[in-house]
């Protein structure tokens, strides 16, 4: 294949729910031409291998108020993109083991609830009322937000794409970038598995080949890419509506419309791309004992499939958001840990406005990419990276 033009105003790396967005709303400010890359097929890296879950408790306001942003572009996702995304808002439930866990989700409360979101902190028997068949002094207790919720991701992801190809944004899939062309010190282009393209401006929204494609363009970035592994059950009746995740050790779990109890549970594996995506009898067995452990009745269910997908984690766990000062054109949307779906609407719309040389409303001290220059140490760091 080839590309349908010798240069373009804008390439986005990524053809994931971030870099659709990103040119979506590039097209709709009239910042064309614009290309999106892949290297894949659509929905072949984390937004297609996601659980699906969209929360606004987190550790920094910054955080809650782009995630609560999201939430509304989520609700409104059908009549802006004419795709059924199946969002349900039927929150999001945080468990603590013991009294230390709790009093850290205490603070995410206090904070959520500021922010004017109806966050309830929960005792252990509020706790069973959410979770049928809990096994008893599994939690003591919790925080809830009913606003937060889970939508199914390819809908999501189709919908923008189709968005994105009417607005004229050509897409290529199959097509792998590896670095940038650099003139007078200033991005000039793209460097493809299919050939260079010219143009001013280049997106890293790659997900997690975020950090390889930042460093193959010459620029040392702290993004690591580490492998995180979910599954799916056999559809049960009913009888979970939230997300359920453990503070302890990331366990997470809902159960899908269709009846599947999804979730995942991270376990350490090396950094980096090269081992692919696969799955591992060590996380069937982990996960299968700590979901069992908590609701004793999913014992006897079986397991349908099981698959994993990269998360593109940051020191301080916030997104790099803006373009790099030390290579004017080149622009990051990356370093979003696994909460690119959750957060993609609105952090979009800042990482396009920030290709088209324009201001945004993010405090540089947590989303730029200058943050990880300066000599001091990042002050705030976002940990509520679970679920």
């Amino acid at each position: 294949m080839t590309f349908a033009r010798d240069s373009y105003r804008t390439v986005v790396v990524g053809a994931g729910i971030v870099g659709l967005f990103t040119a979506y709303h590039l097209a709709r400010a009239g910042g064309g031409p614009i290309l999106v890359v892949d290297r894949g097929f659509l929905s072949s890296g984390a937004s297609g291998r996601n659980g699906g879950g969209v929360r606004q408790q987190w550790e920094t306001r910054g955080t809650v108020r782009l995630a609560r942003e999201s939430v509304q572009a989520y609700r409104r996702f059908g009549l802006e993109f004419g795709f059924n995304i199946w969002f349900r808002q039927s929150g999001y439930l945080f468990l603590a083991e013991n009294e230390g866990e709790l009093a850290r989700l205490r603070n995410v409360h206090a904070l959520v609830a500021s922010e004017g979101l109806p966050s309830k902190v929960l005792d252990g028997d509020g706790i069973a009322q959410l979770i049928e068949g809990i096994a008893p002094g599994a939690a003591v207790g919790g925080t809830y937000l009913e606003s937060d919720g889970l939508l199914y991701p390819f809908p999501a992801l189709w919908g923008v794409y189709e968005a994105v190809r009417s607005l004229g944004v050509e897409v290529a899939l199959g097509v792998e970038a590896h670095g940038v062309e650099v003139r007078d010190g200033k991005v000039a282009g793209l460097l493809t598995s299919k050939g260079p393209v010219a143009t001013s401006t280049v997106v890293n929204a790659a997900g997690g080949w975020s950090g390889d494609l930042s460093r193959r363009s010459g620029l040392e970035v702290p993004n690591v890419a580490t492998r995180h592994e979910i599954l799916a059950t056999e559809a049960l009746k009913p009888f979970l509506d939230p997300m359920v995740v453990r503070v302890s050790d990331g366990l997470y779990f809902s159960q899908s419309m269709r009846g599947e109890v999804i979730g995942g549970l991270t376990l350490p594996h090396r950094p980096g791309t090269s081992r692919g995506q696969g799955s591992s009898p060590a996380f069937l067995t982990t996960m299968a004992r700590a979901l069992v452990g908590l609701v004793p009745r999913l014992g006897s269910v079986g397991v349908l499939r099981a698959w994993s997908g990269f998360y593109d984690d940051t020191p301080d766990g916030f997104p790099v958001i803006g373009e790099d000062p030390r290579l004017p054109g080149f622009v990051h949307g990356n370093g979003f840990g696994g909460h690119g779906f959750m957060l993609a609407p609105a952090t979009s719309r800042r990482i396009a406005l920030a290709a088209l040389g324009q201001p945004t409303d993010l405090d540089p001290a947590q989303f730029s990419p200058r943050r990880f220059l300066a000599p001091t140490p990042v002050a705030t760091v976002e940990r509520l990276q679970l679920g």
